[in-house]
């Protein structure tokens, strides 16, 4: 069983979600606390200058972003800074629209046990059915693979941070312009080691087709946004192209 600390996201006012997600996480046999997510609207205006670029996010995002998007993204800024003040290596977070598979206790005492050098940033515990991997090497053997990505997937729902990606994140990533999923796919901008666990060890639950903090609308992009999301695309498939993918052989030396 893993001893690495737990936290899940959630706002105050979805008790059913964090009531299901406290009830995953007891019979998985993991101890886990609530972080409470961030309601962008209720931080002080000084604040959201601090964490936000741009209040129309004119920044490396194809649109401005949401209230939802800049709250999530702050939570996960709280998560981090959280780790930063603890004594802990590492530390798993969740969103509190996941539905935890058997595997994840094994896999997150796996990740409990990889070495604490600086090797590894993040390990995200959710992704594509068929992931497009760059290189991979035994995580836990016979059952989950350690993998690097030809391209880091979408989706901050599950992952394992280390302090070291964790430092990395809180220094490059605030201000931030772009949701926190999209950011990460970025890894090649601030040097961030990101593998993940294949197959996946969480699931995305029913509920996560609904949003509890997005509650805006969604617009029809305009022909400038369209323009701006397929600039974007071309600098994500450069960087990709340019930048070298981490190595698992540099995770799994024992």
């Amino acid at each position: 069983m893993s001893s690495l600390p737990v936290v899940f996201i959630n706002l105050s006012k979805d008790v059913e979600r964090r009531d299901r997600m406290t009830s995953q996480l007891a019979q998985m046999g993991l101890k886990a606390s609530r972080l409470p997510a961030v309601w962008w609207a209720d931080l002080p205006a000084d604040e959201q200058r601090r964490y936000f670029s741009s209040a129309e996010s004119r920044g490396r995002y194809f649109k401005p972003l949401g209230n939802g998007e800049k709250g999530c993204y702050c939570s996960h800024l709280k998560a981090w800074q959280s780790l930063l003040q603890s004594n802990e290596s590492a530390l798993v977070v969740f969103e509190d629209d996941v539905k935890l598979l058997d595997s994840l206790p094994q896999a997150l005492a796996a990740i409990k046990a990889l070495p604490n050098d600086g090797s590894w940033d993040m390990i995200k515990l959710y992704g594509r059915e068929q992931e497009k991997i760059a290189n991979q090497g035994p995580l836990v053997e016979g059952a989950l693979q350690l993998i690097s990505y030809q391209r880091v997937p979408s989706f901050a729902a599950g992952y394992v941070v280390s302090r070291a990606g964790a430092e990395k994140l809180l220094k490059t990533r605030i201000p931030f312009d772009r949701p926190v999923d999209v950011d990460l796919r970025f890894w090649f901008e601030n040097g961030l080691r990101i593998f993940g666990v294949y197959p996946s060890v969480i699931a995305l639950d029913d509920t996560s087709e609904v949003s509890s903090i997005w509650t805006q609308k969604e617009a029809r992009a305009t022909v400038l946004q369209k323009i701006r999301k397929f600039q974007m695309k071309l600098e994500l498939n450069w960087g990709n192209f340019w930048a070298k993918a981490p190595h698992v052989s540099d995770v799994l030396k024992h």
